[in-house]
């Protein structure tokens, strides 16, 4: 007879999805970062022609 344990798959979905969801906010704050100084370059006309 098989038997599931149901609490530890809940659980190890749930770390997946507090795992990912952390990744996904460095992700978010590094791209924040790295948009600033882009933009500034923009707007002072410092990105090379293409």
């Amino acid at each position: 007879m098989k038997t599931y344990n149901k609490i530890a798959t809940s659980k190890l979905v749930i770390r997946f999805d507090e795992e990912l969801l952390n990744i996904l906010r460095e992700d978010l704050k590094a791209m924040k970062q790295a948009k600033v100084p882009f933009i500034n370059r923009i707007n002072n006309n410092l990105l090379p022609a293409a």
